[in-house]
């Protein structure tokens, strides 16, 4: 999963599983967590709890689940508490090596429904190994969630179109117009978050889910964690090693975001991996006897360009929607098409709806697609997963605050993906209006001290590209490359038994391969 979305205008695709914001002026309490990072006794209230296991309301059979109680502010650890649902799939063999902690991503991906995949997502040999365990980052899902827009008002905020020079929602050529309706739209989507949970929009970000996670590694009983973090999840496993070195077992840090960079810079370079995996999407797509772009014969540039041509379309003339009453304009399709871009299983849907779309303008299908990644299987609601993205984004690094760097950037990432550049860019613009006070300043994370961090990256990776990876890994003072030559996100369970392979071996037996191993 991972990663992060981010929404053709306002926020959408703005939060594809990156991270961060804006630097504060004193010490906040992000800065009083990281100061407090080695004081046990604050905490030993926390630490004491016990795990209750019970029943899961859903999901598989054998899990077992339970909440647990962190501060709202490690900065005043007596203070407000909030609540973390964890759940919990027993080792299948009779000698467990530990917990097995896992996250998929987002920001705003759930850790806890992500164990009911264990059986995909985790080899069998870990399987026996581990118990597999996931919870819901502060502010996620069954945790003490963050509620900004309701569902109207959200689909609203997904589905903007703001004024543009050519007039068919082309994000490159913003008017001023169209910048003060960007700036009123995100400045709306903070206010609500500041109405409707003003204490905890100032402490979501990855210092503390850091901070939660090790608490959970203290109730399991596990001397060291054992995780497994995809996407934005490298995030967290990268910033736990920083403040718990000593505390490391083994980290498989899998498709990996660059804490070193800006939310606004993640942005635009996240560019180049949707255009690189826009492009295998349409390669791909014309050599099928199905695919609405060309047929075969035709290059990757006039696929392209086809798909381009539909977009344009599409801004100055909605397509038909039977599933409500939202208008599939640019912004809606384009977020259906997005679905393409994260995974080579989803590439025959996405050809179907494109299909579907350009022969009787009927966008229903790419709607359902857009919903899938955004979390709204109710057509009623959605899950909290995007308020929860843009959020941890705007806390985690510094943004700037004038809409103009904004625009700069989305003619810079329109070089790299003319499609995707611009949103992306434009999706991190609710960051310039985040409070001062909640962002955590950023940086590299080296983790000085570690035992040997597992660093994958995939070639050819939509969400986290590959370079991010590289990045990590050279930042992280125990860091090791393992390379993926592939499409898709992330590297781990993904149909290359020799990634498999490594990645057990180094969880199970902490087998440390060459740095910069590559599996073809």
């Amino acid at each position: 999963m991972g990663t992060r979305k981010r929404g053709p205008l306002a926020a959408v695709l703005a939060g594809v599983l990156l991270a961060s914001s804006c630097a504060s002026g004193g010490a906040g309490p992000l800065e009083e967590a990281s100061e407090q990072a080695a004081d046990v006794d604050v905490l030993a209230d926390v630490t004491d709890q016990e795990l209750e296991w019970g029943p899961c309301e859903e999901g598989v059979e054998e899990a077992e689940c339970a909440l647990f109680a962190v501060p709202l502010d490690y900065g005043d650890p007596g203070g407000e508490r909030i609540e973390i649902a964890v759940k919990r799939l027993p080792a299948e063999g009779g000698d467990p090596v530990g917990s097995l902690v896992v996250n998929p991503g987002g920001p705003g991906g759930s850790g806890y429904d992500y164990v009911d995949l264990a059986a995909y997502t985790v080899s069998p040999e870990v399987r026996r190994r581990f118990d597999v365990v996931g919870f819901d980052p502060r502010g996620v899902g069954r945790s003490t969630p963050l509620t900004c827009l309701d569902a109207r008002e959200l689909d609203d905020y997904l589905g903007m179109e703001a004024d543009t020079a050519d007039g068919d929602a082309d994000m490159t050529e913003v008017t001023e117009e169209g910048m003060a309706e960007l700036a009123e739209s995100n400045r709306g989507f903070v206010e609500a978050c500041r109405a409707n949970h003003p204490e905890l929009m100032l402490h979501v970000g990855t210092v503390n889910v850091a901070r939660d996670m090790d608490v959970l590694r203290e109730l399991l009983g596990d001397e060291k964690l054992t995780y497994l973090g995809a996407s934005y999840g490298t995030h967290i496993g990268a910033e736990y090693a920083d403040q718990f070195p000593g505390r490391v077992r083994a980290l498989v840090l899998d498709g990996a975001v660059d804490p070193s960079q800006g939310q606004l810079e993640l942005s635009v370079q996240q560019a180049t991996g949707f255009e690189t995996a826009l492009r295998s999407f349409v390669e791909d797509c014309l050599t099928q006897t199905d695919c609405p772009l060309g047929r075969s014969g035709d290059s990757v540039e006039d696929g392209i360009a086809v798909l381009t041509d539909f977009l344009e379309d599409t801004g100055e003339e909605p397509l038909a929607n039977h599933r409500d009453d939202r208008e599939v304009n640019r912004p809606r399709a384009e977020l259906g098409v997005l679905a393409a871009l994260y995974s080579e299983s989803w590439w025959p849907r996405v050809r179907g709806a494109l299909a579907e779309a350009m022969d009787s303008g009927d966008g229903t299908a790419l709607v359902l697609l857009g919903d899938e990644l955004y979390g709204r299987s109710d057509p009623e609601e959605y899950e909290n997963s995007t308020a929860a993205l843009i959020a941890v984004n705007c806390s985690d690094s510094a943004s700037p605050r004038d809409i103009r760097a904004y625009a700069e950037a989305a003619e810079d990432a329109a070089e790299e993906s003319p499609i995707f550049g611009p949103p992306l860019a434009w999706g991190a613009l609710a960051c310039a209006y985040w409070p001062q006070e909640a962002v955590d300043p950023g940086g590299e994370l080296d983790a000085a001290g570690a035992d040997p961090i597992m660093v994958l990256g995939t070639t050819r990776d939509s969400a986290t590209p590959y370079a991010w990876s590289v990045a990590l890994a050279e930042q992280l003072d125990s860091g090791f490359l393992v390379t993926r030559d592939g499409d898709g996100h992330t590297g781990y369970r993904r149909g290359d038994t020799c990634i498999d392979a490594v990645v057990d071996a180094y969880l199970i037996d902490l087998e440390v391969p060459e740095d910069g191993m590559a599996c073809a």
